[in-house]
């Protein structure tokens, strides 16, 4: 058997303590590639599987916004003429999931998710709805913060409202990927004043 002696060792760097040397860098590199790998993960999946954060949006405006849409604009909470309750659940339904007004009555909908995930109310005409349900699908982890739409947690509520300006038929859906596909929608009739 042939020996190497300390001298040749030295020469290729395979002397004890280039071993040594050589197993902590992979070490290093092993345990760095690992941290980075296990970021990168949380940072892909983390986003999407949310698609929204548990927190309200900002709501809670200084100012009313006086954007008009096709179903109305903002509305005054101290000119809010009536209250209605809607419930959202994880059976992908409203209730009530249809809903009358007076054209120029501005509502207060308190909006209850009585589910175990995230739901949202968000109001406007159904090629809007479908036309933002695709944006959502593309990118779930969008956020958005209109006055016409109420982003709840899991057993949470959240205040809207909104004043209906224009007389039609509009609706009300959960935007939340999967969740307007699943029929999670409602109507508004806005009908005329006497």
């Amino acid at each position: 058997m042939l020996d190497i002696n300390s001298a040749t060792r030295a020469k290729r760097g395979n002397t004890p303590q280039d071993n040594l040397m050589k197993n902590n860098y992979l070490r290093t590199f092993i345990v760095t590639a690992g941290a980075m790998l296990g970021l990168t993960g949380a940072l892909l999946i983390a986003p999407s599987a949310t698609a929204h954060s548990d927190k309200p949006h900002a709501n809670q405006k200084k100012s009313i916004s006086a954007d008009e849409h096709p179903w109305g604009r903002e509305g005054d909470p101290k000119k809010a003429t009536r209250t209605i309750n809607i419930k959202m659940a994880d059976n992908m339904r409203f209730v009530p999931d249809i809903v009358e007004v007076k054209r120029g009555e501005t509502i207060k909908f308190v909006v209850a998710n009585n589910g175990k995930v995230m739901h949202e109310m968000v109001i406007g005409t159904s090629q809007e709805l479908a036309k933002h349900a695709e944006l959502m699908r593309k990118h779930p982890n969008m956020e958005h913060d209109e006055p016409y739409m109420a982003h709840v947690a899991a057993s949470k509520r959240a205040n809207m409202v909104w004043q209906f300006t224009k007389v039609g038929t509009f609706e009300f859906a959960c935007l939340i990927p999967g969740h307007f596909e699943a029929g999670m929608r409602g109507i508004i009739r806005v009908l005329a004043t006497n």
